[in-house]
């Protein structure tokens, strides 16, 4: 890697960055930099072409830099697809029973739904309708659903709903300490914390919120979230694979 290094009249010089300071992404001065190190970024586009580029329509890392396997992303935004679950007449528009029946359908009880249902239909209605009028439907618009990023979160879904490599890698590097593909609660937990803007009081419940609802239904039996079933969520294929679950076991009553 080389810097270029213009001078009057005279053919540029280049330089070998690698090894100085241009590339250090550590500091003592700042503790912070070395407790949540970004190593692992370093190679990642020796594995996966421009990860500093977002992707409109499929969530890539390194390990499926195409995407999830065989989930068809119907020409949605990536964060389009994370929502798309809940819209269960496939009209475009997530209404709050929809959210709820969402719910149901991935085995949560009754109750949960219905809290889910209030909290996410209340909260982001408003922000994706076609007018300043408040629907007292409280209807969700799939189009406009990147208006309801919010502050103190990942930032892997850009302003226009589109999911961003790096960052997704990025969580990894800074906090997967106990093993490189999943993530514990307490490092997840930390995460929550360390992505907090200050003032931001709706960002950080609704990333507190977010990333508890993502733990308890991606954790395997040791406690630990799978990079795969994060990065499924966030493109929503891991909701669908929950529904084909609960289908399954209730199939199975009948057998």
């Amino acid at each position: 890697m080389a810097a270029a290094r213009v001078g009057s009249g005279q053919p540029p010089e280049t330089v070998d960055i690698r090894g100085l300071d241009a590339l250090q992404t550590a500091t003592e001065k700042a503790p912070v930099t070395r407790i949540r190190p970004l190593d692992r970024l370093f190679a990642l586009d020796t594995k996966l072409p421009k990860p500093h580029i977002p992707r409109a329509l499929v969530a890539v890392d390194d390990e499926y830099p195409l995407g999830t396997p065989d989930h068809d992303h119907k020409g949605m935004t990536v964060l389009q697809q994370h929502v798309a679950f809940f819209d269960r007449n496939h009209d475009g528009v997530i209404y709050p029973w929809e959210t709820y029946a969402g719910f149901r359908a991935m085995g949560f009880n009754p109750l949960v739904s219905f809290l889910s249902m209030l909290f996410i239909n209340i909260s982001f209605s408003y922000a994706t309708l076609e007018s300043w009028i408040p629907d007292p439907l409280l209807p969700i618009y799939i189009k406009n659903i990147h208006r309801t990023k919010h502050g103190s979160d990942s930032d892997v879904y850009d302003t226009e709903g589109r999911f961003t490599p790096w960052r997704f890698e990025e969580i990894f590097s800074k906090y997967a300490r106990t093993h490189p593909q999943y993530v514990t609660y307490d490092e997840l937990l930390e995460m929550t914390e360390a992505m907090r803007d200050a003032f931001d009081v709706f960002g950080w419940i609704a990333n507190k919120l977010e990333w508890g609802f993502t733990y308890w239904i991606a954790k395997n039996e040791k406690g630990m979230v799978p990079k795969e079933a994060i990065r499924g969520v966030y493109d929503g294929s891991f909701f669908e694979v929950l529904e084909k679950q609960q289908s399954e076991k209730k199939y199975k009553k009948y057998e």
